[in-house]
């Protein structure tokens, strides 16, 4: 199965629970905890994806390190665990915010750039989105620095790439078209 699949039905799965017990808000702070240390964390990216160590190794760190959390947000972790997905954490908390954000009417713009957005540069950000979309949204920004500079915009379908990475693969595909 697709990992983005799968992330969106964990997502989605754990989203109906945090409904029904009336526990969205505190999930909602969890996986946004979940997003930002994963984020800041290479070590704790390189565990959640390394096939040596074993299930109750990355059980235990992680529930220590996201002590205090939910049992909704700690049940995540435990099924995750057991159905051999821990390495989509990541995913299934930033689809958790998309669909939640959604839910409460809003959109959840993603930027994905090579380092962290300021403060003012995300203001910049979200009067632009509003212009182009109508809606409130919120940022949550990724940081992939294979994109080498600017940035990867998705809200809701739309889609734009202003990445270095794109404008060089796009390079590379018109030599390759013209020889």
């Amino acid at each position: 199965m697709n990992e983005s699949r799968a992330a969106v039905r964990y997502a989605k799965a754990i989203l109906d629970l945090a409904v029904e017990k009336k526990a969205t808000e505190e999930v909602e702070k969890d996986v946004r905890n979940i997003v930002s240390t994963i984020a800041n964390s290479p070590e704790l990216r390189e565990m959640l994806g390394s096939p040596v160590l074993k299930g109750a190794d990355k059980k235990s760190a992680l529930l220590e390190i996201f002590k205090g959390s939910s049992a909704i947000t700690e049940g995540l972790i435990n099924v995750l665990i057991e159905n051999k997905r821990i390495s989509i954490l990541n995913d299934v908390a930033e689809k958790f915010i998309i669909l939640n954000e959604a839910r409460k009417g809003q959109d959840v713009a993603m930027v994905t750039t090579a380092v962290p957005l300021s403060a003012d540069l995300e203001k910049k950000i979200l009067g632009q989105v509003v212009k182009l979309t109508g809606k409130e949204s919120t940022i949550q920004n990724k940081v992939d620095e294979s994109i080498i500079a600017g940035f990867i915009l998705r809200v809701g379908d739309l889609q734009y790439d202003a990445s270095v990475a794109n404008k060089l693969s796009s390079l590379k595909r018109e030599f390759t078209n013209s020889l």
